[in-house]
């Protein structure tokens, strides 16, 4: 396929910037695949759209704050994102300008801390080397910013993105708890303890993966021809508890509900031949596009992805690529938010 077939039209009025008052007020686009219908519905409905039965299983990685802002010897800015840690206190991570991104610079960061770049590759992705009396961890609790994504746009006054207050909080899942992502499995944001105890008082049992959410995910496909993109690997572990409750939710004739694309590349990526994924860990690397055949995943909760992305050939894989696009068309004539701090769809 194409990468031109996954194209559509967004007005940029309709890619949320704020997350709403509320986690479970977001709107929700049903796509029923037995009756090929299109319903709009609540966030809050969700747990009525479950069966007893069902297992929903959830992405519990936690969103590092890892954006930093630094200065050069020369009293230039330089943004840090931080990609993935590769030791005690070195980390992989993207410089901007990355003119300032060359083999021995310098990074002054508070606390008297220096990130110096040890080695560079091709693609700009850089290994920083920190020295100082602070563990990076410290560095980042402190003074870490949310890696808000780029379609997200609220100008500083200092320069870079701002961070309102909340987003700590709101740019995180409930009930995340494994550090290591540079974004947010963004399906997560809309439950509330609440809305979980609901699921659960609905008869649905819950378990928990963690896939840590890299560039992986948001690399934009640059090539015409789908099928020459390669993802880039992301870290997955999936306990024992959860490959032994899709398997039990199987034998009851549950449905397994994935919450979020990142938890169908984990599931799918550690499937067998029988439709259950193996416990453990690994490096999720599996480019979902239509025409694959899912082994584990059987319905999908999902935020509303951006054109001619990883996620929205995904989404089409799971159901269409035509019904989703017209879901997408109708989605955007009813005004929905998109993306990150948007609503929701759930396929089932």
């Amino acid at each position: 396929m194409r990468l031109s077939d996954f194209n559509y039209a967004l007005p940029p009025g309709l890619i949320a910037q704020r997350p709403l008052p509320e986690r479970d007020a977001s709107r929700l686009l049903f796509l029923d695949r037995n009756t090929g219908g299109v319903a709009r519905r609540s966030v809050r409905d969700l747990p009525s759209l479950r069966r007893p039965g069902d297992l929903l299983v959830m992405n519990d990685t936690r969103v590092l704050p890892a954006r930093l802002y630094g200065m050069t010897p020369r009293g230039g800015r330089v943004e840090i994102l931080l990609l993935e840690e590769a030791g005690a206190t070195a980390w992989w991570a993207w410089l901007k300008p990355g003119r300032r991104a060359r083999v021995g610079a310098a990074v002054s960061l508070p606390d008297g801390v220096t990130a110096r770049v040890q080695e560079r590759e091709p693609e700009g992705r850089v290994l920083l080397a920190f020295d100082g009396s602070l563990p990076v961890r410290e560095i980042l609790e402190r003074y870490g910013r949310t890696p808000l994504p780029p379609y997200i746009k609220r100008a500083a006054a200092g320069g870079g993105r701002e961070e309102d207050p909340e987003d700590r909080e709101r740019y995180q899942t409930v009930y995340a708890r494994e550090d290591g992502a540079i974004a947010a499995p963004t399906a997560g944001l809309h439950f509330t303890e609440g809305m979980l105890e609901a699921v659960r008082a609905r008869g649905v049992a819950l378990a928990f993966l963690t896939l840590h959410v890299g560039v992986g995910t948001f690399r934009p496909v640059r090539v015409e021809e789908i099928e020459r993109h390669r993802m880039d690997p992301e870290r997955f572990r999936i306990p024992e508890a959860t490959a032994r409750a899709v398997k039990e939710a199987r034998g009851r004739g549950g449905r397994v509900v994935a919450v979020g694309t990142t938890t169908v590349r984990a599931l799918e990526s550690a499937a067998d031949e029988g439709g259950a994924p193996r416990a453990g860990g690994g490096e999720a690397t599996l480019f979902i596009t239509p025409g694959y055949r899912f082994r584990v995943v059987d319905a999908l909760l999902t935020n509303f992805h951006l054109p001619s992305s990883t996620l929205l050939m995904l989404v089409s894989a799971f159901a269409g690529r035509d019904w989703v696009l017209a879901a997408y068309r109708e989605a955007t004539a009813a005004r929905y938010r998109f993306y990150s701090y948007g609503d929701a769809m759930l396929i089932l």
